[in-house]
């Protein structure tokens, strides 16, 4: 009887076989600062780069470039430079394996879309490693805690922001514009005080009205500014005819709806601005683009499942309702909009958290943990340093002490001061990696949970926008419709939130993807390990 090494025989009938990208030693640098004061004084950027090249040269990395090093927001992602950076590691010949930066919030402030950003750098074997806030997120629980910095880090600017957002409220309610005025506009300061003055764009614009009210369309309003030496586009001078900056009115989201009297100069009066929308109003030629529809939110977020492109949203003039549909040609995938509405719906309900005080108690402390995990040593790190810190400052003050009473020459004085101070700054520094994390950690989880507490109601009654921005959030890969099958699939959920939801299941005592809607969702299957579940879920929802 012959032995057959069955591993080899039958390796060609394997399933599940994972194609991981080779890692190596390569890697890129990326440093930012969030304000051009900040990158003028080069002392942030100078100190991120150094830490970052320091843990390079520790750990055997090859340094492949050198992205950023300037001033770049980071609450989106629609960054020239970190783009730049994030096109040359997946396209590079030479395989990049990480990109390192300081700390998280320096690759990203945006939330739910850096973890997605991580989440596909990870499928091309491509980490985001943080000096600053290290962590293994080979691991389930080590991409929970970087998740976690992420969430948290939007969460932090967001707070910040509410603070900016009051004061800018309230020089709007002031009538004194805060960002750069439209074009068109000077700043000019007077006295002390800012004022908005028109050039010789704004003259310019002043004549565009004009020419509307004696019947011109915007194609030759567009020809006779281009002739005049005013390159512009027809959608620039539709744009500049709609706002209401020209006849010294303020609109501003901080303002919450109010339209005020501002201080900038007038281009136009009120009465020749209403006249020229009212006849912008009833133009009908044409057909307009409805990009933030509250009647479908679901675009840009579900995708077809045969061919993975996102799906449009259209009304059908027969009906009146609104559907989606893939434009690919030769794909039949389409479907009516609130059928998939309420579905979506029901997934969300899955997912928010309906538990007591005492079970929301016990999800905080887990969360807190599972955070703190990562950082349990920096807190005995950091009183450490300290007290090297205060050493080494109580050396330089007794060194000066010594040259001033003449106990030691000038020589010898400089020389120590330039060791001591030296060591000074090595210690400052590493005690601003340990004070690096979370400012209110208690606090961030209080939100989280208050957030995972009322998921499915924030959807339903939230704009666009605030749709948007939740379905990205929770579901960082979006999710894909099946025409065939007609049902829905969602290939992750953000491990948060998974984390959150397996724990409440836990604490009622429910079997994991023990789903309450059987008919519309096949339930939530979680992977099973040592850790709770961190990976996410594979969710289906159909109506068989």
């Amino acid at each position: 009887m012959s032995t057959i090494d069955n591993s080899a025989v039958f390796a060609p009938f394997a399933k599940g076989r994972k194609d991981v990208r080779a890692r190596g030693s390569n890697c890129v640098i990326y440093t930012r600062v969030s304000t051009k004061e900040q990158a003028d004084n080069n002392m942030s950027l100078e100190t991120q780069k150094k830490a970052c090249e320091q843990y390079a040269l520790k750990n055997s990395f090859k340094i492949m470039g050198y992205f950023g090093g300037t001033y770049e927001s980071a609450k989106t992602d629609e960054r020239k430079h970190f783009n730049n950076m994030l096109t040359f590691v997946k396209k590079s010949k030479e395989r990049i394996s990480t990109i390192i930066v300081y700390s998280v919030d320096r690759f990203s402030r945006s939330g739910a879309n850096a973890i997605y950003i991580t989440e596909q750098l990870k499928r091309e074997g491509i980490s985001v490693f943080a000096v600053s806030q290290p962590t293994d997120t080979t691991t389930a629980s080590g991409s929970l805690q970087q998740n976690i910095q992420f969430i948290f880090s939007e969460y932090d600017n967001q707070l910040r922001r509410e603070k900016c957002m009051a004061g800018v409220k309230e020089k709007l309610l002031a009538g004194i514009w805060c960002t750069p005025p439209p074009m068109g506009y000077d700043i000019v300061r007077r006295d002390g005080r800012k004022s908005f003055v028109l050039n010789t764009k704004g003259k310019l614009i002043k004549k565009a009205f004009a020419w509307k009210l004696q019947g011109l369309n915007i194609e030759d309003i567009c020809q006779r500014l281009n002739a005049m030496g005013w390159k512009v586009a027809h959608q620039r001078v539709a744009d500049f005819l709609r706002n209401p900056f020209y006849c010294g009115m303020i609109v501003h989201k901080a303002l919450e709806g109010q339209v005020l009297e501002g201080i900038q100069e007038k281009a136009v009066t009120k009465e020749v601005f209403l006249q020229v929308n009212n006849i912008l109003a009833q133009n009908t030629q044409g057909y307009s683009i409805k990009v933030e529809n509250d009647d479908a939110p679901l675009k840009r977020f579900l995708k077809c499942d045969s061919c993975g492109k996102l799906l449009r949203a259209y009304k059908s003039k027969k009906i009146q309702k609104y559907y989606y549909k893939c434009c690919t040609k030769g794909c039949s995938c389409n479907k009516r909009a609130d059928d998939l509405h309420d579905r979506f719906k029901k997934l969300l309900e899955e997912l928010t958290l309906n538990v007591n005080d005492d079970m929301a108690n016990i999800i905080a402390s887990r969360m807190i943990a599972a955070y703190e995990k990562a950082n349990k040593d920096k807190a005995a790190t950091k009183s450490d340093l300290e007290g090297q810190f205060t050493e080494t400052q109580k050396k330089i003050v007794r060194l000066e002490e010594r040259y001033i009473n003449e106990e030691i020459d000038r020589e010898m004085f400089s020389r120590y001061k330039e060791k001591f101070v030296a060591e000074r700054d090595e210690i400052a520094q590493k005690l601003a990696q340990s004070n690096s994390g979370v400012s209110n950690l208690q606090k961030c989880v209080e939100q989280a949970l208050s957030y995972a507490s009322k998921l499915a109601p924030a959807w339903d009654l939230g704009d666009y926008g605030d749709k948007q921005r939740l379905q990205n959030l929770v579901f960082p890969e979006g999710m894909y419709y099946n025409r065939e099958k007609d049902e829905c699939r969602t290939p992750r959920i953000n491990s948060v939130f998974a984390y959150m939801a397996e724990l409440a299941r836990v604490l009622r005592k429910e079997k994991p993807g023990n789903s309450t809607s059987k008919n519309e969702f096949a339930g939530l299957v979680v992977w099973a390990g040592i850790e709770p579940a961190t990976h996410g879920f594979s969710v289906h929802c159909s109506t068989n």
